[in-house]
């Protein structure tokens, strides 16, 4: 005999990541479905960059996915120096890179120990968020701030790399490599994270297309698309760096993916700094002082590889100095909107790992 309750988690609940609310239709213990109310965190941030001058709304997508603000700021800037022709030295794209992988490793950090965490290990967490902090240290050395870093601006980066920079990265680099293979084995000699990896949050790559699920997700379901390689833009193309995908479509393949990527954004960070040139580090086209006269016309769209997959800028100028129109393309609320049919049959308990598979950053959901 069928037992039906509704079980609401969240909006304030650990295991939701994020200020959202799971309405769980549940047969006893078997998730029939799924209601996600989503807006808790709702602060209209692409419609008070229309209220901007162009170069002051960094700092608004820096608040989006804040755990990889790197990645954010380089989507808008790609965007609005497409819309002003406005070329970025070459010292300054290697060093975005650079800031680039060195922010997905760190939030990458945050979402396996998070996963950790939902699984019952505490151990883990506490390694993932060590290797964090000091990558945040690196920010810290290059821009000041932690998380929230405004580091790239129009036209290149506001600061050098100094040599104190390059050798916090180099130190970082040498022993991160030995960390994550401790880190991943800690996870992989348990025999209880197979059980609720394994099987559980099943994406098929067919439903991950129609959704539009980019990023670990839809690589981890077969499909080896990732904006770096399909799109390259900075000087991805110049650097050797390999696309992982997993057959089994489900969190543990979700979780290998994710591994296999930390290692290869190691590859692209080693390869940037022996590549890295002398030169300017900013365009001088784009002082300061001028800064807010930078004026743009017409309809652009750029799109970067963030943590959770493609991160789209839409802007519109009308040669005006603030932008007439902008919107971002959020990855992770495509990639949330899968979490019902990824959770349906399943059991109320491999629903809190599957979305913490999921890993989606409300701040970029709710913009």
């Amino acid at each position: 005999m069928s037992h039906w309750i509704e079980l609401n988690i969240g909006p304030v609940h650990p295991a939701t990541h994020g200020i959202y609310r799971f309405r769980v239709k549940l047969n006893e213990e078997t998730v029939e479905d799924v209601d996600i109310t989503i807006g808790y965190l709702h602060r209209n941030a692409e419609k008070i960059c229309e209220l901007n001058y162009f170069v002051n709304n960094t700092i608004y997508f820096d608040r989006m996915d804040y755990i990889d603000a790197m990645n954010m700021e380089l989507g808008y800037l790609r965007a609005v120096e497409t819309l002003m022709d406005m070329e970025v030295p070459e010292r300054a794209q290697w060093i975005r890179m650079i800031m680039a992988e060195l922010s997905r490793i760190a939030a990458r950090m945050v979402g396996i120990g998070a996963l950790g965490l939902d699984v019952g290990m505490l151990t883990p967490f506490f390694h993932t968020f060590h290797e964090r902090e000091k990558i945040q240290n690196i920010f810290v050395e290059a821009s000041g701030g932690r998380q929230e870093v405004n580091y790239m601006s129009i036209g290149g980066v506001y600061q050098d790399f100094n040599d104190t920079i390059i050798n916090e990265i180099k130190e970082f680099i040498a022993g991160f490599k030995g960390k994550l293979e401790e880190i991943v084995k800690m996870f992989t000699d348990s025999e209880i994270f197979w059980q609720r990896n394994v099987g559980t949050g099943v994406l098929e790559p067919d439903i991950a297309l129609d959704y539009g699920v980019t990023g670990p997700m839809l690589r981890a379901s077969g499909i080896p698309y990732d904006v770096r390689k399909d799109s390259p833009y900075l000087y991805y193309d110049k650097v050797n760096f390999d696309v992982p995908i997993a057959k089994s479509k489900d969190n543990m393949g979700r979780f290998l993916v994710k591994v296999e990527e930390l290692r290869q954004s190691v590859r692209i960070i080693e390869q940037c700094l022996a590549k890295l040139p002398e030169g300017p580090y900013f365009n001088p086209k784009a002082k300061k002082s001028a800064m807010l006269l930078l004026k743009g016309q017409g309809d652009v769209f750029t799109r970067v590889e963030s943590e959770s997959g493609e991160f789209g800028v839409f802007i519109r100028g009308d040669g005006n100095v603030k932008p007439y129109r902008v919107h971002a393309r959020s990855p992770s609320f495509k990639n949330l909107a899968v979490v019902p049919i990824m959770a349906k049959g399943s059991l109320i308990a491999d629903l809190i790992i599957t979305i913490a598979s999921v890993d989606a950053v409300a701040g970029e959901v709710d913009r």
